[in-house]
């Protein structure tokens, strides 16, 4: 694809997510107490992110194809095709590596997966969310249009693969992440409307009624 296309594919998200995946993000660093050293906010987009976790590291690093105008105009920022670039950071930079939404707008998630765990140093965590092809949102969309909600006609091309939280799991295997656990947004869309279920149904039953899915693991003690 040319760089047009890239450049056009990451701003069809506009460089945003919604609250609610931030906040598990935030939940997953907190209960693991992963806090401190560099964090590398891969697919970074406005920076969003470093709202909720930045202040507990000493240094946060975006990287994203297109850096936004809302960017933090304090913040290191690396400008990057993430489906066929090597960031120019060297190995085991970061105590923790995230990829918000990011995922799911590549052409290769295990070679992206990849590069997110060389940036880990050792004994750090990775960090990766993504749309819940499991919710029962997505999955009636599936039985009624025969396409995962996420992935839509009107997604593509910004949305190309969708992956499930069981190939979320083999991914980070492949990549001998360890400690590995799957968790959710506790945020749904209630279906054919615009409102969501109540948190303590999504908190109940988190994989049926939640958005988006999380899955985070640890780079091993070298």
């Amino acid at each position: 694809m040319s760089s047009f296309d890239v450049e056009a594919r990451a701003r069809h998200s506009r460089g945003a997510s919604e609250i609610a995946i931030y906040e598990m993000v935030q939940r997953a660093l907190k209960e693991r107490a992963s806090f401190g050293g560099v964090l590398v906010d891969v697919g970074c987009g406005t920076g969003n992110l470093r709202s909720y976790v930045g202040s507990s590291f000493a240094r946060y690093i975006g990287v994203d194809a297109v850096k936004y105008e809302a960017f933090p105009g304090d913040a290191e920022f690396i400008r990057l095709d993430l489906d066929s670039g090597r960031a120019p950071l060297p190995d085991g930079i970061a105590n923790v590596v995230v990829a918000v939404e990011t995922i799911e707008h590549l052409e290769n998630p295990r070679a992206f997966v990849r590069e997110l765990t060389r940036l880990a140093a050792p004994g750090g965590w990775v960090v990766i969310t993504t749309p819940n092809q499991c919710s029962l949102l997505s999955l009636a969309n599936v039985v009624l249009r025969g396409q995962f909600v996420a992935f839509k006609d009107e997604n593509y091309p910004a949305h190309l693969t969708a992956l499930l939280p069981s190939d979320l799991r083999r991914i980070a295997q492949e990549c001998c992440l360890c400690e590995e656990v799957i968790s959710y947004s506790h945020a749904g869309r209630v279906l054919l409307t615009r409102r969501h279920y109540p948190a303590a149904v999504s908190r109940a039953f988190p994989q049926a009624f939640s958005d988006n899915v999380l899955i985070i693991g640890r780079k091993p003690h070298v």
